[in-house]
């Protein structure tokens, strides 16, 4: 029999020659087997081989996993999965709360043959897993959580590992897609689908009637417009350095709330402890002294009592008035005389303080009870502050005529707002779409209405007016600041700005609200058309107002192209 000669050049027709030698070189690194052949034959007995060995180990992995894990039972139940709670929406039907379908990992542990096989494998796909205490789940409990809320990854890697003692457990989630943008509004649900705060808790049977189960809740908030406000506040919060901000949009005639935002917020997709005093709701929970912007209550009673007009001048007002123990004065210097309208315009806390004089106490208590002011305000929410008791002690009259010594929640000083300004009707804030326009009982009346609404404007374009940087054309902005000591800590401020546009026939009324703001002369403000720098002043003018304008120059568009009546007053205003 011939040698073959070892050439690897040479072919054999019959035969497709296999060579080991990229083999050797590349993975072996043995250069003196690289002129090894083998035959074809010799090769199709190993191939044959090592394809049998595969198929009968994946073969045996398939089995073991179908027969060690629940999968058939997690497919029949992904088909009987029932929603447990509705679907809710903005006002123009966007999703920001739905169920959808996730699963929890549970370990079964009689059914977990080796304990410490178990652990490895977990904790060699799960690295994030505590050993210490799966081990000890093993040792203690008869059936524990492994993991809840799997991701589509975690699950089939769970799958994967073929362990009869891992039950995965189909159930349903809330998920909410804006994240932060309504964590003050819709609160959260646990892990069995109760609400535990805000809307998710207020209107949780309703939520989870079977039979409106397909029909979805319809709050009156509008995305668009929540997160225009939410961005801007979020910017005005960084300017101004404060603790936390608020900004509230509502209508003043049937009291839907078409923005609340509060500062900080939490992504509520993952759970935060809701009691966290940084996580107030700083718009219904939030109990503060709000300064001046009582003052507008002051002025639209006196005229209300016909005791004084928008004209009648204030004569001979004093730098400064003693009551009791407490002094009282002005922060900025005022002519000695001053009309109505111009202690509203200017602020003057000595003018206020001797209208107050001439209505008298009993009216006072009487108008503030009218205007809700002093009770806890009804919301589609459970998380409402409550007003401090007001005690008519010696001086009360004096301060709460310009909004010292009195606490309200700003959506109550908004809803009182509305009511001074939409005609003299109380309307009820209200976080669900709906038809009615006013309610019935009337605290002012229509004249007196139409009157503050003119004094309203005028705070916001007179010259001597305290809310200039609001005045943004077209939208006919009027308003109240208010500037105020915090009741629980005088070393810092509450500022306050209540605006309603447009003033002419009022719609809209918007508050922002500012926890101790700091100086910002890094802001270039436009003032009355002029560019002023290096202001370092934090009264509400030069920082609550300074955010409304911002807000109200964003939305204004959209509120106009959505409303028919403000829109008309724009395009009129434009054209002229």
């Amino acid at each position: 029999m011939k040698k073959r000669k070892n050439n690897k050049n040479t072919v054999n027709q019959n035969q497709k020659s296999f060579f080991f030698e990229d083999y050797f070189q590349t993975n072996l690194k043995q250069k003196k087997t690289q002129n090894t052949q083998i035959s074809e034959d010799r090769l199709y007995i190993l191939f044959i081989f090592f394809l049998s060995l595969i198929s009968i180990f994946s073969i045996s992995i398939i089995s073991t996993s179908l027969q060690k894990t629940n999968f058939g039972d997690i497919k029949k139940n992904n088909q009987n999965f029932l929603t447990l709670r509705r679907d809710i929406v903005d006002r123009n039907g966007e999703i920001i709360s739905r169920n959808i379908n996730s699963y929890h990992a549970a370990i079964k542990t009689n059914l977990i043959k080796n304990k410490k096989n178990f652990v490895l494998k977990i904790k060699l796909n799960f690295p994030e897993f505590s050993t210490t205490r799966l081990k000890k789940n093993l040792d203690n409990k008869k059936y524990f959580y492994l993991k809840k809320r799997l991701t589509e990854e975690e699950k089939n890697k769970l799958w994967s590992l073929g362990e009869k003692g891992i039950i995965i457990e189909p159930f349903q989630t809330r998920i909410y897609p804006h994240r932060k943008l309504y964590s003050h509004i819709l609160g959260q649900v646990d892990d069995d689908n109760y609400g535990i705060s805000g809307v998710e808790k207020y209107f949780d049977k309703n939520l989870k009637n079977n039979k409106k189960i397909k029909n979805p809740l319809t709050l009156s908030l509008d995305t668009n417009i929540q997160y225009l406000i939410k961005e801007e506040l979020e910017k005005g919060m960084e300017d101004f350095k404060s603790n936390a901000a608020g900004a509230l949009l509502m209508d003043v005639n049937n009291g839907e709330v078409l923005s609340l935002v509060s500062l900080p917020d939490y992504n509520i997709n993952i759970r935060e402890d809701i009691n966290d005093i940084r996580y107030m709701n700083q718009i219904t929970k939030g109990v503060f002294e709000l300064g001046s912007i009582f003052k507008t209550f002051t002025v639209a009673l006196a005229l209300e009592e016909n005791i004084l007009s928008p004209e009648t001048v204030i004569k001979n007002i004093p730098d400064k008035i003693k009551c009791s123990k407490y002094t009282i004065g002005d922060i900025h210097e005022f002519p000695e005389n001053l009309s109505v309208e111009d202690i509203l315009i200017r602020s003057s806390n000595i003018g206020s303080l001797l209208i107050a004089k001439k209505i008298g106490e009993e009216k006072f208590k009487k108008f503030f009870d009218k205007l809700n002011l002093l009770e806890t305000q009804t919301l589609e929410l459970e998380e409402i502050g409550s007003p401090l008791p007001l005690k008519w002690e010696k001086c009360k009259l004096e301060t709460v005529s310009y909004g010292h010594g009195i606490t309200t929640t700003p959506i109550q000083a908004a809803a009182a707002y509305a009511a001074i300004t939409n005609g003299g009707y109380l309307i009820k804030p209200t976080l669900v779409k709906k038809k009615i326009t006013k309610e019935n009982k009337r605290v002012i009346s229509d004249d007196t209405s139409k009157k503050m609404n003119k004094i309203l404007r005028k705070v916001v374009s007179d010259k001597d007016g305290t809310a200039s940087l609001a005045d943004i054309f077209g939208y006919d902005v009027g308003g109240k600041t208010g500037t105020s000591k915090k009741y629980n800590n005088e070393n810092k401020n509450i500022n306050t700005f209540i605006s309603v546009f447009p003033s002419q026939r009022p719609k809209y009324v918007l508050l922002i609200i500012l926890d101790d703001p700091k100086g910002a002369p890094h802001i270039n403000y436009n003032y009355r058309g002029q560019v002023v720098e290096n202001i370092s002043r934090n009264e509400a003018g030069w920082n609550s107002v300074y955010i409304a304008g911002k807000i109200i120059k964003k939305i204004g568009p959209i509120l106009a192209i959505n409303n028919e009546e403000v829109y008309s007053i724009h395009v009129a205003k434009k054209s002229n």
